[in-house]
């Protein structure tokens, strides 16, 4: 039995949306996503014809700009602020991950005294 190829559709790094199809997405101008490439916030995939192609991703990486923007930030500060936003997310996933496991470290020693 094949793949099923829509599988791909599911992937949010999947490049799927032309520039025009990703701009009415987030009710952007094209202009916003060629410079958000060109600032290299972004790197959209391109097609073999040079076109640009987007992921949920990479619009969703977008959108988060847009609204820094709109709030008064620089694109640098922008570029910043998420990727700060990124990195602490991740860490509270770890510690969260950490507690779990120490969490259950414990129990398992209890339980090997316990018994």
């Amino acid at each position: 039995m094949g793949t099923d190829p829509l599988r791909s559709l599911d992937d949010p790094d999947h490049p799927v949306l032309t520039m025009s199809q990703a701009a009415e997405v987030l009710g952007v101008q094209a202009a916003f996503l060629r410079s958000l490439d060109s600032a290299g916030v972004l790197h959209p995939h391109r097609s073999a014809g040079g076109h640009r192609r987007y992921s949920r991703h990479q619009l969703e990486l977008a959108a988060r700009v847009r609204v820094l923007l709109d709030d008064g930030h620089l694109l640098g500060s922008a570029q910043v602020i998420v990727q700060l936003q990124d990195d602490l997310t991740d860490a509270q996933t770890e510690a969260d991950t950490a507690r779990a496991e120490r969490d259950t470290a414990r129990q398992e020693l209890r339980d090997r005294d316990a018994g």
